[in-house]
């Protein structure tokens, strides 16, 4: 088969088969090479393609630029508690400063206090404020989070997803992708 596109070229939006992303924070995207495996087993539909075509001596075939799932993947109902999650809960924001470089994450009541790894006690902080706030309690820093700490809906974490665009959104996918680009993460 010959081909000639660049490295990561050519990705392919993922849709459940309600026509959804699976994600939006990272783009649920697949390489093309991942995409035409995904085609040939049988398991997606082509819903649009690229100018772009991947050809053998006896085939040729334009790569697909969006696809959906043949079989309804259910999403989960409550997120994975990860470092990433919490950050996106957050919106990338140090919930003390405002800052978005230097991201840690801090337990608001201190793990040295009693203070849990739970989504209801856990921030995004930058590391300034983490180490200034070190293991004592905000009512002795007077630091108090702007937003105190829940446990997000993958609704919550989509919502805020969508808060991010990636750099590179192809025109075939902005029919299934809900940016709000007035909002300025």
């Amino acid at each position: 088969m010959t081909i000639a596109l660049a490295a990561g070229a050519n990705p392919a939006l993922v849709l459940n088969a309600d026509y959804r992303p699976l994600s939006y924070y990272p783009l649920s995207l697949w390489s093309w090479q991942d995409t035409i495996k995904a085609v040939f087993l049988d398991r997606v539909n082509i819903v649009s393609e690229y100018e772009v075509a991947v050809r053998s001596p006896s085939f040729s075939m334009r790569l697909p630029s969006v696809v959906s799932l043949k079989t309804y993947v259910k999403p989960s109902r409550s997120p994975a508690f990860t470092r990433f999650n919490v950050f996106l809960r957050d919106r990338f924001q140090c919930q003390y400063c405002g800052a978005h470089d230097d991201l840690t994450f801090d337990h608001v009541v201190p793990r040295s206090r009693g203070g849990l790894t739970t989504w209801e006690n856990v921030v995004t902080a930058c590391s300034p404020c983490n180490l200034f706030k070190g293991g004592r309690h905000p009512r002795e820093t007077k630091m108090w989070p702007a937003q105190m700490p829940y446990r997000p809906t993958v609704s919550d974490l989509h919502n805020n997803g969508r808060l991010f665009p990636p750099n590179y959104l192809h025109q075939s996918w902005l029919d299934y992708l809900y940016w709000d680009t007035e909002l300025d993460p």
